[in-house]
């Protein structure tokens, strides 16, 4: 089998920027879907799918480049836990690709002429701990082995290679060790890239510590991970963090941080609300820091991907043959 493009690549030798979607969860709540449940986002692909479709092609509409997939709690363990069989726990995780890339398809039919790059699909597999549901995704702190991590994360990561992702997103990841474990899977999947975004317990540490140099360090020239980043993180921490990580990898860095507002993982209610969002002027800063895949997390929308691409998507960022 011949050996994939590497798909971020691909659009950042034509662009300057890719921009990918704002948050999923937060935009389903807007369509009146209740995810205060253990698969949370997931739930809705057994309740409401076409809400999902919808919410992926609103962001296609405001400029994103990418759709991040509803699989980020969408696995077998969680399934199981709901009485839902195996063969069908792996179908509904399939599924998460297959909307995305119905969402994206139809979107292009129409948008095919703009000039922007044709969206990818990237499919969300987020930590341990966001099934355990405990809190522990905020610190990776779960007391298991690789082997156990191995064995969680596999399943999820073929259903959603075998139902076509352009890549996978191994997103809001507090450890190394689960980092780890998540890329020495990719050894079995040779053709598949993925990008890897950690959580952060400051500027320079992901939350189990672990200093963001070590991380960009031991994934720096690693060739199928195409992007080293962060996101759920809160806005203050960004622009020191993408300094530090692209000061020590040549990997593009992502970013898809939180809107400003606090996260109670006890109380699961948001505090401080902001009410400018200025992630588009943000953008200027976090571009000259290093970041060239840049988009939202938690409690971002359509609107907020809109001013981040009427910023980045003129003729001028558009990087010609030459270079320049």
């Amino acid at each position: 089998m011949q050996q994939k493009l590497n798909p971020i690549e691909t659009i950042l030798s034509d662009y300057s920027v890719m921009i990918l979607d704002g948050a999923l969860a937060t935009e389903l709540e807007q369509h009146g879907c209740d995810l205060d449940d253990p698969l949370w986002s997931a739930r809705i692909l057994l309740e409401n799918p076409e809400v999902i479709y919808q919410v992926h092609s609103d962001y296609f509409r405001a400029g994103a480049d990418c759709a991040i997939t509803a699989s980020y709690q969408a696995t077998i363990d969680g399934f199981l836990k709901r009485g839902i069989e195996e063969e069908e726990a792996v179908q509904l995780i399939k599924k998460t690709v297959v909307i995305s890339r119905k969402a994206r398809d139809d979107f292009w039919k129409e948008e095919m002429e703009a000039i922007r790059p044709k969206p990818l699909v990237a499919a969300s597999i987020g930590p341990y701990g966001a099934y355990l549901a405990d809190g522990s995704e905020y610190t990776g702190n779960y007391g298991v082995t690789d082997e156990a991590l191995k064995d969680f994360h596999r399943p999820r990561m073929s259903a959603l290679i075998e139902a076509g992702a352009d890549i996978l997103a191994f997103e809001t990841i507090p450890s190394l060790q689960e980092a780890k474990v998540l890329r020495s899977l990719l050894n079995e999947f040779p053709y598949t890239y993925a990008w890897l975004s950690f959580s952060l317990k400051n500027e320079k540490a992901i939350s189990d510590g672990t200093l963001l140099e070590v991380c960009a360090n031991t994934f720096g020239d690693d060739g199928q991970i195409a992007a080293i980043g962060i996101n759920c993180a809160p806005l203050e921490l960004v622009n020191e963090a993408i300094k530090v990580i692209s000061s020590h990898t040549k990997k593009p860095v992502i970013v898809y941080p939180n809107s400003g507002e606090a996260y109670n993982p006890d109380t699961k209610t948001w505090h401080g609300q902001k009410s400018c969002l200025e992630l588009d002027h943000l953008s200027e800063d976090w571009f000259k820091s290093g970041a060239r895949l840049i988009g939202g997390c938690c409690r971002t929308s359509p609107h907020h991907i809109e001013k981040i691409s009427k910023k980045w998507r003129t003729s001028e960022n558009v990087v010609s043959e030459s270079g320049i």
